[in-house]
């Protein structure tokens, strides 16, 4: 697994040992950034959220593609130590890690988060994801427009999210499918 795009194009990145976590491959990521960049119009000074972290993949591509900022959430040891190995390259102050389970714990950020990444244990149903959206927005870290990207099963059909919380939270903007695995983008209403 590698970084795909700019600063950081080529780094390898570790990927957890175990059987907790399931790496994005290289060709989901490539497919997913692309429809993020034409949906945001870029990752330039871009806060993220990467919430169920893992190896940190997702948050770092954006680090390396212009994201100001990137918040990355973790629980399993096995993930956080390749997330922490991942991280080396990356500049400190452009990042924090929190160490725990984003599901028990209050995010904090200095500043609202303009895109998410939910790629949780697919074990983990749709409606707790969107407690944490609700949480989020409570706490007034969803910035206006704030892009959600949310990876789960494929035997969950089509826009898990959207069912949870309704049109008048989230718009749906994509749907893409890679074998079992299904990506929703929904932006912020």
């Amino acid at each position: 697994m590698r970084v795909i795009a700019g600063q950081f194009k080529g780094r390898q990145l570790s990927t957890p040992k175990g059987s907790n976590t399931r790496p994005t491959t290289d060709r989901v990521r490539e497919s997913l950034f692309s429809t993020l960049a034409s949906a945001r119009g870029g990752f330039d000074d871009a806060v993220v959220l990467d919430a169920f972290a893992g190896s940190g993949a997702l948050g770092i591509e954006t680090l390396s593609r212009g994201a100001a900022f990137a918040l990355f959430c973790e629980k399993d040891r096995h993930a956080l130590a390749a997330l922490k190995s991942n991280l080396s390259f990356v500049p400190a102050d452009s990042y924090a890690l929190v160490a725990g389970d984003v599901l028990k714990r209050n995010v904090r950020s200095p500043q609202a988060f303009d895109l998410l990444f939910f790629d949780p244990p697919y074990a983990l149903e749709p409606a707790t994801v969107a407690r944490i959206i609700y949480q989020l927005e409570n706490d007034e870290l969803l910035a206006p427009q704030a892009l959600i990207s949310y990876e789960f099963s494929a035997s969950l059909g089509e826009a898990p999210l959207l069912r949870e919380m309704g049109p008048e939270a989230l718009e749906y903007v994509t749907h893409k499918s890679y074998g079992t695995t299904t990506i929703d983008i929904y932006r912020k209403v």
